[in-house]
């Protein structure tokens, strides 16, 4: 540097020692990290992800009023891939290279977090995956806060196969036709099998995204559940559920007959339904809006001030919260608390800091980032839909379960490492 640009340098350390750059920290105050959130407002899939869309908002919302991340303030980046799973991996480009966000929260469907994650991997952008799944995936790029298998389908089904859930002998498999439902079934097959059930004694059938008449199936089901004592296992996604609750209420099939258990129906799906028919049919999930503890009840409280200051379409009234909802407001605090951990938002110092992170979430549970496998340790619970849309839960583990992302029952499974690949230790 020249003796001009020495000069140049000791004017302007002068200038802003002498306050003449007052608003210099202004400007660094209002710097803003910006965050992705991804989730259809529109098509199929929009009864389910609109209410992750405006909890991430919240959540936004209370970290900003605690200080934000590093002194920084989140800026949220909305965008609608509007059930179109092609248009998600175009977002999250537009995310990522565009937007230049730190992280993005989103997906519901398995079918949406495969299409972007390629596009993670690629521009190493980092996804907060909220939703239960299928396992049988692991990537550097994600965090996994819904529940694996084995902290869902698996306890479900053996629940329903014990002499307190009925002692179910004959099993429905009914999905929409996309990978989540197949996956799970596959496993739930190879399950079954292990437990002697024969191919006989298994009913699978799928629907496409969208499906309405449901007339068909519920009279098929009612005639295979002739043959012995049956529970049917749904993996029905997006507004589908709504036709379907309907027509086994108009068939009068029962839950002490033909007991359902749903892995992808909670409070928020149950708004549109009358649901007196379906009392006593149940779901598995790792939380219920019902479940009594302070910590639940003050971040209930705290949604429905936030639906009603923010009009939200359906909340203001009746609001709700749900299991996705859940996993969002803690996969958005654990990143919180990585980033701070990490003093970067830089994707792999975050990924290093989740590792073993921990929450007190509304479950009543402190959860945990596994420190190898990226998903949380979660409890799981079965629940009893009652007259008002809301579930008794009728049955828990006393502590969070460790996921398994490679299920056991798959052949090989045993052999693949409890880490992403590409990821160090």
């Amino acid at each position: 540097m020249d003796r001009r640009g020495n000069l140049k340098a000791i004017g302007v350390a002068a200038a802003v020692a002498s306050g003449a750059f007052a608003f210099a920290p202004q400007a660094f105050a209002a710097d803003t990290i910006k965050v992705g959130v991804l989730h259809s407002l529109s098509g199929t899939m929009a009864i389910s992800e609109t209410a992750l869309k405006d909890m991430a908002l919240m959540t936004i919302d209370d970290i900003n009023a605690h200080g934000g991340v590093m002194g920084k303030q989140l800026e949220p980046v909305v965008v609608d891939p509007a059930s179109n799973w092609p248009l998600f991996a175009e977002k999250t480009k537009q995310l990522l290279g565009q937007d230049k966000v730190a992280v993005i929260f989103g997906c519901w469907t398995s079918v949406s977090r495969k299409s972007v994650l390629p596009v993670l991997e690629e521009m190493n952008g980092l996804l907060f995956y909220p939703v239960q799944y299928e396992g049988e995936e692991l990537s550097k790029n994600v965090f996994y806060t819904g529940a694996a298998p084995n902290q869902q389908a698996i306890p479900a089904v053996e629940y329903l196969m014990s002499k307190e859930g009925g002692a179910a002998r004959r099993w429905v498999l009914l999905g929409t036709d996309y990978v989540y439902p197949r996956t799970t079934n596959k496993i739930l097959r190879a399950f079954l099998h292990s437990k002697g059930v024969k191919d006989a004694d298994i009913m699978e059938t799928y629907t496409p995204f969208g499906h309405s008449d449901y007339q068909t199936i519920v009279a098929d089901i009612k005639k295979f559940a002739a043959g012995g004592k049956t529970a049917v296992i749904s993996t029905i996604n997006g507004d589908s559920n709504v036709p379907f609750y309907k027509e086994l209420g108009n068939a009068g099939l029962k839950a002490k007959d033909v007991p359902v258990v749903a892995f992808s129906v909670g409070e928020e799906e149950l708004r549109g339904v009358d649901a007196k028919p379906l009392v006593g049919h149940l779901a598995a999930w790792n939380y219920f809006m019902s479940v009594k503890n302070p910590t639940n009840a003050a971040w209930i409280k705290q949604w429905s001030e936030y639906a009603k200051a923010h009009k939200i379409p359906g909340q203001t009234d009746k609001p709700l919260t749900n299991d996705p909802m859940e996993a969002t407001w803690i996969g958005m605090h654990m990143w919180k608390q990585a980033v701070e951990k990490a003093r970067s938002t830089d994707t792999d110092k975050v990924i290093a800091a989740m590792a073993g992170q921990t929450f007190k979430a509304p479950d009543g549970f402190t959860v945990e980032m596994d420190p190898r496998n990226h998903h949380l340790h979660k409890p799981v619970l079965i629940g009893e839909i009652r007259a008002d849309g809301q579930f008794n839960v009728v049955w828990k583990t006393p502590e969070p379960i460790k996921a398994r992302p490679w299920s056991p029952y798959i052949e090989g499974n045993d052999k693949k490492p409890d880490y992403p690949a590409g990821k160090s230790m």
